[in-house]
């Protein structure tokens, strides 16, 4: 659709987010190769409810950035996939993303309480199957999301395009609003969390200038968790701004593609912040892929330098 009708994004951008989301697919597949096999296999890592969550958001961005290429694929082909296809590549584009900051939000919760709560952490989440359970029940709330704002318009006109074509605007059916306010109550339960971290932290006197690793990982975070949810803010403030006509529809779209940019990049780098740095996956990904944990502290370098060390020092 010409993109002079303000409905849709020009066939160069569509072209952009195919290519963002084959090359970001690409190499997010080689980190779930590696990553998610060394998790599935070691009994000590899948037992373990970070590594746990990991893995579903490994799975989770895979999922999306793979049917990402091909919705955007069949677009650039002006192809015209049936309302069956276009509302199951709708279905699990949006529930994959909407795990993806469900289980952001699973991990800080986590994370909060195995700091701040360590005894009634220990045991309370002491039972082996409950970090899949937990999995399963982000799996299911992403599934809901999609469902309930996509139920009972699948028969209507606004269900699939005018002339048939699986497109953009079948994205937005849920409306900005909602997904404005799912993302802002992800992101306040992430800060609540990551707040009492640094508190505790502080209090404990564990976080201080002394300690480099505590406060490189702390940046590392924030700035991760910065590419996952700012983006989300910036595009719906440009979107209020197009609809009151104080920006073109050409610059709402290629902010878009800035933004999908943003997204795929930090799919693919979540597996360096949250995975590689972990001195316990590093250890039995060094054993299990040998050249590949070689090929990884030569290029990842600084991120995890101090891990590696301390991993190569433990294991000899």
């Amino acid at each position: 659709m010409p993109a002079e009708n303000g409905t849709g994004p020009p066939e160069d951008y569509t072209c952009v987010r195919f290519y963002v989301s084959t090359v970001s697919f690409s190499v997010l597949l080689f980190f779930n190769l590696i990553i998610n096999w060394t998790i599935v296999r070691e009994e000590r890592l899948r037992c373990h409810t970070r590594f746990v969550l990991i893995f579903h958001l490994l799975v989770s961005a895979l999922l999306y950035l793979g049917m990402s290429s091909v919705f955007y694929y069949q677009i650039h082909l002006d192809a015209r996939p049936g309302p069956g296809a276009c509302m199951f590549m709708v279905t699990i584009l949006i529930s994959s993303a909407c795990n993806i900051l469900l289980t952001l939000t699973a991990m800080a919760l986590d994370r909060y309480l195995a700091v701040c709560h360590p005894m009634r952490y220990t045991s309370t989440f002491c039972w082996a199957p409950w970090p899949w359970m937990l999995g399963v029940l982000t799996w299911l709330l992403a599934l809901a999301i999609p469902l309930s704002l996509l139920h009972g318009r699948q028969e209507t006109p606004s269900a699939q395009g005018a002339h048939g074509e699986c497109g953009p605007d079948q994205l937005k059916q849920g409306g900005n609003l909602h997904k404005i306010v799912f993302i802002t109550v992800c992101t306040l339960l992430i800060l609540y969390s990551y707040v009492r971290i640094l508190m505790e932290g502080r209090r404990l006197g564990v976080l201080n200038r002394r300690n480099r690793v505590g406060c490189r990982t702390i940046a590392l975070h924030g700035s991760q968790l910065a590419v996952y949810l700012l983006p989300n803010f910036v595009n719906f403030v440009l979107t209020m701004l197009w609809k009151r006509g104080f920006i073109q529809t050409e610059t709402k779209e290629l902010s878009a593609v800035v933004i999908f940019a943003f997204f795929s990049l930090a799919q693919c780098v979540a597996p360096v912040v949250y995975g590689l740095r972990k001195e316990e996956l590093l250890e039995q990904l060094s054993h299990r892929f040998p050249c590949c944990s070689r090929y990884l502290k030569s290029v990842l370098g600084w991120t995890v330098h101090a891990n590696w060390a301390h991993t190569s020092t433990t294991t000899r």
